[in-house]
């Protein structure tokens, strides 16, 4: 009978957990149907669990700072192993880089977002999620649409 009760214990425990881990890892706050492109300058890159967190500034056409992202990827060791053959690291982005970047925007509309895509001042592209997004990057670092990519909704700096 112990070991019935310590199995049902151990049982609803893991259940919970289980849970709780899923609805972290909801799409509940991002607006998974958008993708937003931005053009910023790396002020912050953490590689961290249970997200590494990249911080971007966008500015506007005087150079001043209208918006201040805050953008996740999974965690480092996920994404390292991964995509380590594709450039993900610790050293991935630097204070200052210059960097095009795709996110999901969150539904509330405030500077936060998921990263699908990421291209790098040299020109690599570092995929969060694989698909077309990278093509979606590329174009907007080259300045050009391109018809076979799907259209971004551009996000303007709120004021």
């Amino acid at each position: 009978m112990r070991n019935k009760l310590i199995t049902t214990f151990a049982v609803a425990v893991s259940l919970i957990a289980s849970v709780q881990v899923t609805a972290h890892h909801g799409n509940a706050a991002f607006d998974i149907r958008k993708e937003t492109t931005l053009k910023g300058s790396v002020t912050e890159w953490y590689w961290a669990n249970p997200h590494c967190i990249l911080q971007i500034d966008v500015k506007d056409e005087n150079g001043q700072v209208v918006q201040h992202w805050n953008i996740e990827t999974g965690n480092g060791r996920s994404i390292f192993l991964d995509n380590a053959s594709s450039g993900w690291s610790k050293t991935s982005f630097k204070s200052g880089d210059q960097v095009i970047v795709t996110v999901q925007p969150v539904k509330s509309g405030k500077p936060v977002g998921r990263l699908l895509q990421a291209v790098l001042p040299d020109g690599k592209t570092l995929s969060a999620s694989g698909g077309a997004k990278g093509a979606v990057a590329r174009a907007a670092a080259a300045g050009a649409g391109a018809p076979d990519v799907p259209k971004v909704e551009e996000v303007s700096p709120v004021r």
